[in-house]
């Protein structure tokens, strides 16, 4: 119960300290879970974000929840969840409360906007840390050139982007001659 207890603390304050999604909540995942509690490796983190993203949805309870399950099965899956949606519940039904009464005060305006050019900062920070540990030969680098290239310029759909790097990684896995637990 103790263990359970932690993570759902240790995800609650996860959740209270990060503002833009789960992109932004990398750091902060790397330093508590990878860091801190040693609940998974970055490897494994990079993977649960991974699959976080292609899974139906939010990335950062996606995330949770896998650590959680990895951690202490479906008990550890609930308490994660529950630690990383719980501040989000609190902090939108007090805004829901309080916000109408106060938007049309300029420095709200303000506020937001400071806001959100902290979480663009966060979200640069966690693509660069994103790369440095995930592009590691030179097909990762054509794969996520061609990926970029794909969501920014031709504005193809993520899902087929997704699933065409699968098949790509998979297409060099067997083309290169490589077998079973051989890592490229």
């Amino acid at each position: 119960m103790k263990v359970l207890w932690e993570m759902f603390a240790t995800f609650f304050k996860i959740g209270i300290c990060t503002f833009g999604g789960g992109y932004a909540m990398l750091p902060m995942l790397e330093r508590e879970i990878v860091k801190g509690h040693g609940w998974a490796t970055m490897d494994e983190l990079l993977d649960y974000f991974a699959i976080g993203q292609c899974t139906p949805g939010i990335i950062a309870v996606n995330t949770a929840t896998f650590v959680g399950y990895k951690r202490k099965g479906c008990a550890g899956g609930i308490a994660a969840t529950l630690g990383v949606i719980a501040p989000s519940i609190l902090i939108i039904t007090a805004i829901a409360a309080l916000l109408s009464n106060f938007m049309e005060y300029e420095i709200v305006g303000h506020a937001f906007a400071g806001i959100r050019i902290a979480v663009c900062a966060m979200i640069l920070k966690t693509i660069l840390k994103l790369g440095k540990s995930a592009v590691k030969k030179w097909w990762h680098i054509l794969l996520a050139v061609c990926a970029f290239a794909a969501a920014a310029l031709v504005k193809i759909n993520t899902i087929v982007i997704v699933a065409a790097t699968i098949c790509g990684g998979a297409a060099y896995f067997f083309l290169s001659g490589r077998k079973g637990g051989e890592k490229s």
